[in-house]
């Protein structure tokens, strides 16, 4: 007997299983069913007016009624909100955001220098720095950095609050590194120095300890304070300094420091450690520094302008390059006008070469 389903004849020869078991790998689910592109008419549906057996599905009716596939105007919809939240999203960045400042290029300007002795009118007072510098106008000076305090830091239209003290401590670290270091001061190394400057102006102050010049660009007094170490020598390490430091925004991306500052020195002469044949040493500087924004993150100046006033020292057109005091009981000529003050405030007065004034000088016992 036949088994069910199968035909009365039985199962055609050279057909294992029947066509039964062929498509049994297919799988006619309900996902395939809905995917299918085309549907037949029902029994129905042929009775009424067909010209073809079959009809093709909307896609949105293949989908079914509990599919989760978004519709078309959904799709369109959604893109929409994110392109504006895109939108709203950028201007809200760019409004926050700091203002675009374009890359600033700006040549370094050399250094203009004026470097003035001053002579003595009488023997240069002598004896221990102790009782020098209290019989002076120093006596009241700060040692070293200390005696260059920095004035308070605010913002300016253009830099923050953060960027001028920058730009004062830089001023400072330099006054400090050319004024009070023992190494610097006795000849030993300059390149502490060197280093803090834009790097523009390094050929001019290689130049200059190359080839010293009188010509206001090329003499070393203008760049950092240096005895010969074969004449004098420091008869107390510790330098006395008193002055201010100030600050202006010069343009949008600059911004000017100006220092002016009285340093004394103990000295004695080379190879000789009596301290009782110490005299004091008087420079006044004033210097004009400039910083930009590639220079404040490096730790670096300009120096526009640098006004050194020093005595007590002969005048001489030579350009030495070192400073060349006069020390205890050394005599000049003075040949410059009335006395020239370097405790004092205010713009500098004297010429090519000034006369020391006696109240700089330690007053007699």
């Amino acid at each position: 007997m036949a088994g069910r389903g199968d035909p009365p004849e039985g199962t055609p020869e050279g057909t294992p299983g029947g066509g039964e078991d062929e498509y049994r790998s297919v799988v006619f689910d309900e996902s395939f069913v809905r995917a299918a592109r085309l549907q037949e008419f029902s029994a129905k549906e042929r009775m009424g007016d067909h010209s073809h057996a079959v009809r093709r599905r909307d896609p949105a009716e293949k989908s079914g009624a509990g599919s989760l596939t978004p519709r078309r105007g959904s799709v369109q919809a959604l893109l929409l909100v994110l392109v504006v939240a895109v939108a709203f999203g950028t201007a809200v960045y760019v409004g926050v955001r700091p203002p675009y400042r374009p890359a600033f290029t700006r040549s370094a300007e050399p250094l203009r220098m004026t470097v003035i002795p001053l002579a003595p009118t009488g023997a240069v007072p002598g004896g221990t720095p102790e009782s020098l510098l209290r019989r002076s106008p120093a006596a009241r000076f700060d040692a070293g950095a200390s005696g260059i305090p920095l004035p308070l830091a605010r913002r300016t239209p253009h830099f923050t609050e953060n960027d001028v003290m920058t730009a004062l401590t830089t001023a400072k670290d330099y006054l400090v590194a050319s004024s009070v270091d023992p190494d610097v001061l006795t000849g030993a190394e300059r390149r502490s120095v060197r280093v803090m400057l834009d790097p523009e102006q390094l050929p001019q102050f290689d130049q200059t300890f190359a080839d010293p010049s009188d010509d206001g660009r090329h003499a070393p007094a203008g760049w950092l304070v240096r005895f010969d170490p074969a004449k004098v020598a420091l008869a107390e390490s510790s330098v006395r300094v008193r002055g201010t430091l100030r600050f202006a925004e010069s343009a949008a991306d600059t911004i000017d420091v100006f220092s002016d500052h009285t340093f004394v020195y103990a000295l004695r002469p080379a190879g000789q450690a009596a301290k009782q044949d110490a005299s004091l040493f008087t420079v006044r500087r004033t210097m004009h520094f400039r910083f930009d924004r590639e220079d404040l993150p490096r730790h670096r100046a300009e120096l526009l302008t640098s006004q050194v006033q020093a005595g007590p020292q002969t005048c001489s057109t030579e350009a030495p390059g070192t400073l060349r005091p006069l020390l205890a009981g050394g005599r000049a000529t003075p040949t410059g006008p009335a006395g020239t003050d370097p405790y004092a405030t205010g713009p500098p007065t004297a010429g090519l070469c000034g006369v020391l004034d006696t109240r700089a000088q330690p007053r007699d016992r």
